[in-house]
């Protein structure tokens, strides 16, 4: 998309989560892209108009790439899915011609992923953006920043985590990661944080840990488990690396002579080891 224009765009569908904006095809056509960026698990395609376009995933979307090559060559998809997958055309609801002959497809089973339109120039006062917390891998995130935010919050840890107005862009499956790396208790009361030696170090321990996994993730594609791709197909392989997530029952892999459990919290699954993750 960087450097081409849209020459058009096909809606099959008049929304997927939300309505499509009004207008949302007419607008596009000849934008230039920019640039790519990310906010959150926003993926945001910046026009050289100043003409924002943010989409989300949801669970289950994808966008996957039909390159036209030159001299009368078939079209392709570049890349293999890990898994043996045909995106089912009927769910294909959002199409994209670039100017260079490629097509972008948006295929979503769900629909509970979404696009919307947006100033670039006032991004940050967008009800999507403006209370989203800070990037997990930006500065910002420090212990005293996660002290001051838990300070006098009884939810649960993992919840506090989850909650994109405090740290914008971490999912179930880093965050269960990451607690289990630092080695805190995803039921722990979160304000115990900002309390004393202990929650201070504690803090301490889970930003460096936040960062890890996501380091170590990124450096590996992500974690492909059913629906997550590349856009050219290939897979991620993070989730080889797994110490907890989906692994219940399975020995730890800290040796502590434990096994990994799983329960409920707010309908996401939780998975931890309950002799490594005892405390705070």
């Amino acid at each position: 998309m960087e450097g081409a224009a849209i020459a058009g765009v096909t809606l099959n569908r008049a929304d997927l989560r939300f309505p499509f904006d009004r207008d949302f095809a007419s607008r596009l056509h000849g934008q230039r892209i920019h640039r790519l960026s990310r906010r959150a698990k926003y993926i945001v395609a910046e026009t050289e108009s100043g003409l924002g376009l943010a989409m989300h995933l949801g669970m289950t979307g994808r966008f996957t790439i039909l390159n036209q090559p030159g001299n009368g060559a078939a079209p392709h998809t570049p890349g293999e899915f890990y898994y043996s997958y045909e995106a089912d055309p009927r769910h294909d609801h959002v199409v994209f011609a670039m100017s260079h002959g490629g097509t972008i497809r948006y295929n979503d089973v769900r629909r509970f992923g979404y696009m919307t339109l947006f100033e670039l120039a006032s991004m940050g006062k967008h009800p999507l953006f403006q209370t989203l917390g800070v990037e997990p891998l930006s500065e910002d995130l420090t212990p005293a920043y996660i002290a001051l935010r838990a300070k006098g919050k009884t939810q649960p840890l993992k919840t506090f985590l989850l909650d994109q107005r405090i740290v914008a862009g971490l999912g179930n499956i880093y965050v269960c990661e990451a607690l289990f790396r630092a080695g805190l208790p995803p039921g722990a009361e979160s304000g115990s944080l900002s309390i004393g030696k202990k929650g201070a170090a504690a803090a301490e321990r889970l930003c460096a840990s936040i960062e890890g996994v996501l380091e170590d993730a990124l450096r590996a594609g992500g974690s492909s488990l059913r629906d997550y791709r590349h856009a050219d197909g290939g897979s991620g392989s993070f989730q080889e690396s797994f110490d907890v997530y989906g692994r219940e029952g399975e020995t730890c892999n800290r040796d502590c002579g434990s096994v990994i459990e799983r329960k409920v919290q707010q309908g996401r699954s939780t998975f931890y080891c309950p002799k490594c993750q005892r405390k705070i």
